[in-house]
C-alpha cells in the first residue's frame, strides 16, 4: 500500500473541524493532568518537550520517577513550583478526526478573571471534579460563569476514580447532585464521565476498572460533539479597528469580521452615525475577493465614502445591532476594590471605548443556589445584574445573539486595571418625551450679565483640614469684589439634598455625583461655585471634573496632616472614631486618595486662612 502524497494529506487536514474547549474546576482536581493525558495519548508531545518534562517531573513532580502529565501544561515557573495553574494555558493537538485547542484555566478563586478570559470563546467546557471531594464552591462558580458565557455543552469529568476503587455509587451520587444544581440552567447539556486522568481510564479509552460505565470517553466526546459555526449564520458585524491609508488615493477600513458574511455590493449601515453606503471592495491578506465570512481579518472600501473612525461598526441593514446609551448586563467582578454603583468606569466593547456608570445593581447571584439577592456592591469574583449608563450611544448586540459584540470589559479610570467583564442582556430605552431644551438665555449670556467667568472651585481634604473656613473667607472676598457666588458645603447638603445618604463607600460616591450635577447647573447659571467636600476618591473627583469644560473645574487640595486635623477636631469626630463610636471615617478606617496634580495646592502647615485665600485669589486673578 503506497503512502498518500503530501498534497492529499494537506487536503485531508484542511477538512478537519476545529474544537476549542475549556477545562476548569477547583484546585488540584486534575485539570492540567487531564490535558496532559490527552496530549500524551494523542502523541502531540515533541521528543525534546517530553525530555524536558521528565526533568521537571524529577524536580517538581508529584509522581515520583514517573512523568507528571500536569507539567506538560503548566508553563510558568511559579506553576511548576507550586503545582497549580495560574495563567490561562493554550495547548494545540489533533487526532485523525479533529483539531483541538485546549484552554486550561486556574482553579483558585482569585484567578476567576483568568477563567472568564479563557471561557469567552470556546465551544465546550470540561468541568473536572475530584471524586473524593465532590462538588465544590468553585465547581458551582465555574458552572454559573459557563452558563452566562453561553456555553451550551459541558463534560462533567469526575476524576481520581482510582482513589475510590472506581466506585460506581460515588460517581452516581456526584452526577445526581450536579444535575440537581443545574436543572434551572436552561439549554445546558451535561455529559458525565468517570475518569482517572493519571492512569488514562475514561480519557482516551475505557477500561475494565469502569466496566459499569458504557458511555463515551472524554476524547470520543470531543471528537464527535456537534459544533456548528453559528457566527456564519448571524448578521454581519464589522467593528473598525484601523483606518487604512497607504496612499492618498486609498481609504480602507480594517478589522476582524466578527460574524456573518459580506459581499461586494452589499448595502450596509455605519454605526453610530447611521450613514448608509455599499461595500465597494474586499481585501483579504492574499488579495481582493468578492465575498468573505466571519473570522477573517479584512480591509474594505465603501461607495459612497462616509466618515468612519476606529470604534465604529459596519453592519448589514437586516437585523441591525442595538444603538443605545443605556443597557442591562450581567457582570463578573474581578477586582479587589468593590464595585461601587454610580462610580464612573471606562467601558470597552469590540473596538470602541467610552465611559459608563453603573446606575443600579439589581441583584447578585448566589452561586451555591443560583438565587438572586439584593446587593449594594459586588466583591471580587461575585456576579451581579446591573444597569449601566454610557456617556454616548454605542452599537452592540445581546450576548445571547452575538458574544463578541454583546460583551464588554470595565476598566478602572485611575489604575487602568480591568475590573469587570460584562454580558449584555438588552438595551434600556430612554423615555422618548425626555429631551434637553436649549434655552435662549444660556451660560455665556448669564456670564456676560454677571461680568465674570463661571467656574467651580472644588475644595478637597480630610475632615478638619479647613476647607469650609477657607472657602467661607474666599467667598466673602469674591463677593466684595463684585462676583456672584454660591458655596456648596458638605454638611449643609446632608441636611436636605443628601440627607438620605450615609458614609459607606457607595453613599460617598452618590454624594459626590449629586453635588457635581448641582454644581454643573450652578456654573451653567453663570455663578462661581465653591464646593467643599472631603471627596476622598480620585475616581469621583475625576467624574466631577468631566462634567465641566476644561477651564471650569479648579481642584484645590487643602493639605493638612492627620495629626493637625485630629488636634483641631472642631466637630469632635476624631474623638468618636478613637472611642469606636464612629466607623468609616476618612483618614482613619476609610481611605483618602490625595490629588496627584491639583490646580491649587495649599499646605496649611505653613499658611493661615488669610494667606490661603490670597494664594487662591492670585491664581484666579486672570481667570474670572
Amino acid at each position: 500500500m503506497t503512502e498518500p502524497s503530501p498534497k492529499v494529506v494537506t487536503s485531508t487536514l484542511a477538512k478537519k473541524t476545529q474544537l476549542r474547549f475549556l477545562t476548569c474546576g477547583s484546585v488540584d482536581d486534575g485539570k492540567s493532568t487531564l490535558i496532559g493525558r490527552l496530549l500524551y495519548d494523542s502523541q502531540s508531545i515533541m521528543d525534546d518537550q517530553l525530555s524536558q518534562s521528565q526533568i521537571e517531573s524529577n524536580r517538581y513532580g508529584t509522581q515520583g520517577k514517573n512523568l507528571d502529565l500536569a507539567l506538560l501544561v503548566d508553563g510558568l515557573q511559579a506553576e511548576r513550583e507550586q503545582g497549580i495553574t495560574i495563567d490561562v494555558a493554550y495547548r494545540f493537538f489533533e487526532t485523525s478526526r479533529r483539531k483541538f485547542i485546549a484552554v486550561d484555566t486556574p482553579g483558585h478563586e482569585q484567578y476567576t478573571r483568568n477563567m472568564v478570559t479563557g471561557a469567552s470563546n470556546v465551544d465546550l467546557a470540561i468541568i473536572v471534579i475530584d471524586a473524593k471531594r465532590g462538588i465544590s464552591k468553585q465547581t458551582k462558580r465555574h458552572t454559573t460563569i459557563i452558563h452566562l458565557l453561553g456555553i451550551k455543552t459541558v463534560i462533567l469529568a469526575i476524576n481520581k476514580m482510582d482513589l475510590l476503587d472506581y466506585n460506581e455509587e460515588k460517581f452516581l451520587s456526584i452526577q445526581r447532585e450536579y444535575e440537581s444544581y443545574t436543572k434551572i440552567l436552561s439549554e445546558l447539556k451535561v455529559i458525565t464521565i468517570p475518569i482517572s486522568a493519571l492512569h488514562g481510564d475514561g480519557v482516551t479509552k475505557l477500561s475494565k476498572k469502569i466496566a459499569w460505565y458504557s458511555g463515551p470517553t472524554i476524547l470520543n466526546c470531543l471528537e464527535t460533539v456537534n459544533i456548528t459555526n453559528v457566527l456564519l449564520k448571524q448578521p454581519p458585524r464589522f467593528p473598525i479597528q484601523w483606518i487604512n491609508r497607504p496612499n492618498p488615493n486609498f481609504r480602507g477600513f480594517s478589522g476582524l469580521l466578527q460574524s456573518g458574511s459580506i459581499s461586494v455590493g452589499d448595502d450596509v449601515t455605519v454605526f453610530p452615525s447611521l450613514e448608509k453606503t455599499k461595500i465597494s471592495e474586499i481585501y483579504e491578506p492574499n488579495g481582493k475577493v468578492q465575498a468573505t465570512q466571519a473570522g477573517k481579518s479584512i480591509t474594505i472600501t465603501l461607495y459612497p465614502e462616509v466618515d468612519i473612525s476606529r470604534g465604529d461598526m459596519i453592519a448589514g441593514n437586516i437585523n441591525p445591532p442595538h444603538l443605545a446609551d443605556k443597557l442591562a448586563a450581567h457582570i463578573v467582578w474581578m477586582d479587589r476594590t468593590d464595585l461601587l454603583p454610580e462610580r464612573t468606569y471606562d467601558i470597552r466593547f469590540a473596538t470602541s471605548q467610552t465611559r459608563a456608570q453603573i446606575i443600579s445593581l439589581e441583584h447578585k447571584i448566589d452561586i451555591n443556589t443560583l438565587n438572586k439577592h439584593a446587593a449594594k456592591t459586588l466583591f471580587m469574583n461575585e456576579i451581579g445584574y446591573c444597569k449601566l449608563s454610557l456617556s454616548q450611544s454605542v452599537a452592540f448586540d445581546s450576548y445571547i445573539n452575538n458574544k463578541f459584540t454583546g460583551s464588554f470589559v470595565l476598566i478602572d479610570r485611575e489604575s487602568k486595571a480591568t475590573v469587570g467583564a460584562g454580558m449584555i442582556d438588552f438595551p434600556l430605552r430612554r423615555a422618548s418625551n425626555v429631551k434637553w431644551h436649549n434655552m435662549k438665555v444660556n451660560k455665556e449670556i448669564r456670564a456676560q450679565s454677571f461680568k465674570q467667568k463661571p467656574l467651580i472651585l472644588w475644595f478637597t481634604g480630610i475632615s478638619g483640614a479647613g476647607k469650609s473656613s477657607i472657602a467661607d473667607k474666599l467667598e466673602q472676598a469674591l463677593v466684595a469684589r463684585g462676583n456672584f457666588t454660591y458655596l456648596l458645603d458638605g454638611d449643609n447638603l446632608r441636611h436636605g439634598l443628601n440627607k438620605d445618604l450615609g458614609f459607606t463607600d457607595q453613599d460617598r460616591v452618590e454624594n459626590i455625583r449629586r453635588v457635581a450635577e448641582v454644581g454643573n447647573l450652578m456654573v451653567d447659571a453663570g455663578l462661581i461655585v465653591l464646593a467643599c467636600f472631603i471627596s476622598p476618591f480620585k475616581a469621583e473627583r475625576n467624574m466631577a471634573r468631566a462634567l465641566f469644560n476644561e477651564d471650569e473645574f479648579i481642584e484645590i487640595f487643602i493639605d493638612t496632616s492627620l495629626e493637625i486635623c485630629e488636634a483641631r477636631d472642631p466637630k469632635g469626630l476624631y474623638k468618636k472614631v478613637r472611642s469606636g463610636e464612629l466607623k468609616n471615617f476618612t483618614g482613619i478606617d476609610s481611605p483618602y486618595e490625595k490629588p496627584n496634580k491639583p490646580e491649587i495646592h495649599i499646605k496649611t502647615r505653613t499658611k493661615n486662612i488669610n494667606q490661603s485665600v490670597t494664594q487662591i485669589l492670585s491664581y484666579l486673578e486672570y481667570k474670572i
